[in-house]
């Protein structure tokens, strides 16, 4: 019961955390299920997104212009690793870990070489000192604001995924010769897929920053792991759900996954072993999905 008691205690702040972290599952959903590109660029562009919109911030900018100057720099960070591996000729996995290294340094160009920036109680963010968020209660605006955010964000893939070069996107993880039967650029597709999926990485990573209203430079670590374990729960979990849209089920997976960690917290691990449990849960959730699919392959045969 103790259990209980301590995983209801924190459910408002997993649902929070859950949340945020849908918004780096989305864009890790275009990579690993769509391109089918192993892109360890996620693990620099999330703290890229912190820091830029703490920096920014902590200059007086408007929070909502700070978390689209830190999609920008995602973008970027995207459209490097891109260009590295389309136009010379780079390994995926090479690639995005070029770009990873790097933006280790630059982040602590942007932070001027500090590992740790706060900003002042009294700096207006997405989720103090502002009109949403003094007229509610702070967990309920923290909840609302996220939400909306999540639920923007998912619609607008949603609706993208209807367009043509939504289309294409989806061609180019699935079968590239399509792309070129349609006299497009595969390489420019697969260059557009990591700029939107780095944005999107580098947007909770700015998120995620205006929560804590800190940017840490290690803050990036296993980043790829967090979101990949994400969005495999949602796939298999709703793997033969046709009506559910990938992106909802990756929402729900992310939810899932910081409950998962939560409550093992609850269960008594220390906060230091939860990178062993995202390590175990990674591992489960790859070992039921080769499982199944395994049972699959013979009850067809």
């Amino acid at each position: 019961m103790d259990i209980l008691s301590a995983f209801l205690t924190g459910l408002p702040a997993t649902l929070e955390q859950g949340l945020i972290y849908a918004v780096l599952a989305l864009g890790i959903m275009i990579t690993y299920t769509i391109l089918d590109f192993p892109d360890l660029t996620v693990d620099g562009s999330f703290p890229l997104g912190g820091v830029v919109t703490i920096s920014l911030l902590l200059e007086g900018w408007h929070p909502l212009l700070a978390l689209l100057a830190a999609a920008l720099a995602g973008a970027l960070a995207g459209l490097a690793t891109g260009l590295i591996h389309v136009k010379m000729k780079v390994r995926d996995l090479f690639s995005g870990i070029i770009v990873m290294t790097a933006l280790y340094s630059i982040n602590l160009r942007i932070a001027s070489g500090s590992a740790l920036l706060n900003v002042r109680g009294t700096a207006t963010t997405l989720f103090r000192n502002n009109p949403v968020a003094n007229a509610l209660p702070k967990e309920a605006a923290n909840l609302i604001l996220l939400v909306v955010i999540v639920l923007a964000l998912k619609f607008l893939l949603d609706w993208f995924f209807t367009t043509r070069s939504g289309y294409l996107l989806r061609a180019v993880g699935d079968n590239d010769r399509v792309v070129t039967a349609l006299a497009r650029d595969k390489g420019n597709v697969k260059i557009a897929g990591l700029v939107i999926a780095n944005s999107l990485v580098a947007l909770s990573g700015a998120v995620f920053s205006q929560h804590l209203r800190m940017f840490e430079v290690g803050m990036g670590a296993g980043t790829l792991v967090l979101g990949l374990a994400s969005v495999i729960i949602g796939i298999t979990l709703f793997k033969r759900a046709q009506k559910v849209k990938q992106t909802t089920a990756v929402i729900i997976g992310s939810l899932l996954y910081k409950a998962s960690v939560s409550l093992a917290i609850a269960c008594g691990l220390a906060p230091g072993d939860m990178k062993l449990v995202t390590a175990a849960l990674f591992l489960g959730i790859l070992a039921m999905g080769r499982i199944k699919g395994k049972e699959k392959k013979h009850a067809g045969s």
